[in-house]
């Protein structure tokens, strides 16, 4: 199938014709000492490389067949309604009315309505702090009533900022919906397109820059009964808080995790963070926070979990599996809870089998008992250099009855020819299927 669709990048208007992606046969080029996870597959959008990041996935509870990703820049999302054979873009998700959308993130509520959320502005302001001489911005959702198919053409603006001096400048937002089944009580005079004002949540603010002074990198999962769990990064240390009322009051934010800074340098990449993730085992209520800091001297990913809604922490347990102060980074991870069983499955960047730390691995970490112990695998089928890219702030992951949907951002290779431009990037699609298989049938 071959569809013709239009790109708006920076005010510029691009007809690509594509044909549906299927996926690569997985010829193997070994890039760590790990062991491929389950019935693997890994897909590269057909399109031409460009300045792609910063992944986000999600499956939808009504029809698990029905998966959704999403990616920067601009705003641009893919669906598959074959759980994840066959992907096609979807037209329709980024904002005509500004140059630039990213920051992505999208979920499925319990009707199988998709959501999109992005930030978009005309320019940005100074590297230290985004705010300084830039122009219009906002946090915008955007409706999907066919799982991810078709959008609607307005976009539900969740805080938007006129050009002005002293304009706030929003960023990093993230998208959660509550997908589980209980009696409420609610009304909405227009179909849910418009959201109430925000509110703040926090009880400690932070600086307006990025650095180790800044309120950032929230997270947030929702539990059975309208609790709702958000998390964030705030100097070194993890902050947490909950809301009994799905989200209409919190409680006072409080830290529950001491870590090493949250924000620091890896090789060969432009910007990296360990900022904190949360899901939830909505069958025994286990809590579950992963993060990525430098405490042994290299970056680790770690995970904790508490089983009394957040009052109580376990220690870090360490999710990557490669020896201890071996001088090799693990970073941008991402964390999913696979409702059906309760596995934890955590995607991440990875340099253990390369000595000069910088060529770059894609590996799955699952746990099956509560967080306790991670199994590695390797998901990526080559390794990439960065090559100084940003690759984003986060990956993506998305888990359901055994079946796991990841998304990450590589760079693509240089022409032949070469060239001393900027590296461009594409963004890889993968699945990994844990369920047993059935025998064939005689």
């Amino acid at each position: 199938m071959t569809t013709e669709f239009g790109l708006r990048t920076l005010g510029v208007v691009i007809v690509v014709s594509l044909t549906t992606l299927a996926a690569v046969p997985r010829g193997r080029q070994s890039v760590t000492t790990l062991a491929a996870p389950p019935n693997a597959k890994v897909i590269s959008l057909p399109r031409r490389p460009g300045n792609f990041s910063e992944p986000s996935v999600a499956i939808n509870p009504l029809n698990p067949s029905q998966v959704l990703a999403a990616f920067q820049v601009p705003a641009t999302a893919v669906y598959s309604e074959d759980a994840g054979e066959n992907w096609q873009f979807a037209a329709g998700t980024a904002p005509e009315n500004y140059k630039i959308s990213g920051d992505v993130s999208v979920s499925y509520d319990i009707l199988g309505h998709a959501f999109l959320c992005y930030i978009a502005f005309d320019k940005l302001g100074t590297p230290e702090y985004w705010a300084h001489n830039a122009t219009r911005n906002g946090v915008f959702v955007r409706r999907s009533l066919d799982g991810g198919k078709t959008w609607e053409a307005n976009a539900a603006a969740i805080d938007e900022q006129s050009t002005r001096p002293e304009m706030p400048f929003e960023d990093k937002p993230y998208l959660v919906a509550d997908n589980n089944p209980i009696i409420l009580f609610s009304r909405s005079n227009n179909g849910g397109i418009s959201w109430s004002q925000p509110f703040e949540i926090s009880s400690h603010e932070g600086l307006p820059r990025d650095d180790n002074g800044a309120v950032e990198g929230f997270a947030a999962a929702a539990a059975p009964n309208g609790l709702l769990y958000a998390v964030w990064a705030d100097g070194n240390s993890i902050v947490f808080t909950q809301s009994r009322d799905g989200g209409i009051t919190f409680v006072p934010s409080k830290k529950i995790i001491d870590t090493a800074p949250l924000y620091f340098n890896v090789e060969a990449v432009e910007r990296s963070n360990g900022f904190p993730q949360i899901a939830v085992d909505s069958r025994t209520g286990r809590i579950f926070v992963t993060w990525a800091d430098y405490r042994n001297g290299d970056v680790d990913v770690f995970c904790a979990t508490s089983m009394d809604r957040g009052r109580n922490w376990s220690r870090a347990v360490r999710v990557n599996s490669d020896p201890l102060h071996n001088g090799a980074d693990q970073f941008f991870q991402w964390l999913a809870v696979d409702p059906a069983d309760g596995s934890a499955d955590v995607i991440f960047y990875d340099r253990r089998d390369d000595p000069e730390n910088r060529r770059v691995a894609v590996v799955l970490a699952r746990s099956t008992d509560g967080g306790q112990n991670f199994t590695n695998y390797e998901w990526s089928e080559n390794s990439f250099d960065p090559e100084d890219a940003f690759l984003g702030d986060y990956l993506g992951i998305g888990a359901m009855n055994g079946r796991v949907y990841g998304a990450w951002t590589e760079t693509a290779p240089r022409p032949r020819s070469g060239s001393a431009a900027r590296p461009s990037t594409v963004v890889k699609l993968a699945v990994a299927d844990f369920k047993p298989q059935q025998p064939a049938a005689q």
